[in-house]
């Protein structure tokens, strides 16, 4: 049964990966900004829902270690694995607002992740702190976009209806919330079967199956050549995951971890999402295109963080 989830879960987000790509470069043609800043807001925050209802639960349920886990796994399933397969695709030329000021906000949440988390514990205002950053920085990336308007209609296509963006955009959502809620509940289902350590599927099984969203959209994205909402897309829920998913968790209920997983989170699964975000900067700067060599190397760090992982506990 719990293959059968899996397929049609997987089945289920590409149709709605293909409905919210459309829907989001409609939305971006009407308001006249830069597909780039739909992917990295309204695209990125649905593609993130996932992680937001899978930290909240967790913690309700008094499973902080999944819900850290599941940020910290999904960051960095973004960048290597997701990010790596997209350039496998097709590569895709980065945009300068990409490297000037959307990769060092992310690497800012970052630091102030791993700084609220060192003691082991998250607490109301920490995620206060958090949330409240995500909310001016959207709220000044959007005003910024139209400013300059970046988007060109003409050479984009004319504008189309908004009721029917919005439709396209509600079908793609609904379809990325039940398909990667199947999927994850397969997968997770499939992981308490072979007795995997909750910590252990926070990081892996559930950050995979709560990152298939931003894989299915930014693969569509890229092969319809919308290279701002692929990559847009990845920073953004990245940025989402820890300012809005740990914000709001912490705010709902004080993150608090054990000893054990204390130290595996900030002495290992945090260097790996630090390390990875660091090693993207060159990657972006460099060469024309982010190409598929960079691809391999992305994906090839991402086999070897979960090889690790799964060594340590079998």
């Amino acid at each position: 049964m719990e293959f059968l989830l899996l397929i049609l879960g997987l089945a289920v987000l590409v149709l709605g990966g293909e409905f919210l790509v459309k829907g989001a470069v409609g939305i971006a043609r009407n308001l006249e900004i830069s597909p780039l800043v739909i992917g990295m807001t309204v695209v990125s925050f649905g593609t993130s829902a996932p992680e937001l209802l899978v930290s909240l639960q967790a913690a309700a349920e008094g499973s902080p270690e999944i819900a850290v886990g599941n940020v910290i796994g999904s960051n960095i399933a973004n960048l290597a694995l997701v990010l790596g397969v997209t350039v496998l695709i097709f590569p895709i030329i980065v945009e300068r607002q990409t490297k000037v000021i959307d990769w060092p906000v992310m690497m800012l949440a970052t630091i102030l992740f791993y700084i609220f988390l060192f003691d082991g514990f998250m607490d109301r205002w920490e995620g206060v702190v958090l949330f409240c950053f995500l909310v001016i920085f959207i709220t000044w990336l959007i005003r910024r976009s139209r400013k300059e308007s970046k988007l060109k209609i003409e050479e984009q296509g004319g504008k189309e209806s908004t009721l029917l963006t919005i439709g396209y955009l509600m079908l793609g959502f609904i379809g990325l919330y039940f398909g990667s809620g199947w999927f994850v509940e397969g997968a997770v289902g499939i992981a308490e079967y072979l007795d995997v350590p909750k910590a252990v599927i926070g990081v892996t099984v559930v950050a995979f199956g709560t990152s298939a969203p931003e894989l299915v959209v930014s693969c569509v994205a890229a092969y319809r050549r919308q290279p701002g909402i692929s990559i847009g897309t990845l920073i953004g829920s990245n940025i989402f995951n820890i300012m809005a998913v740990i914000g709001l968790t912490s705010i709902v209920s004080p993150i608090g971890l054990n000893a054990a997983d204390a130290r595996q989170f900030l002495s290992f699964d945090m260097y790996w999402v630090s390390g990875i975000a660091i090693v993207l900067l060159p990657m972006l700067y460099f060469g024309s295109k982010f190409g598929r060599l960079k691809g391999v190397v992305l994906l090839t760090s991402y086999i070897v963080y979960i090889s690790i992982i799964v060594s340590a506990n079998f």
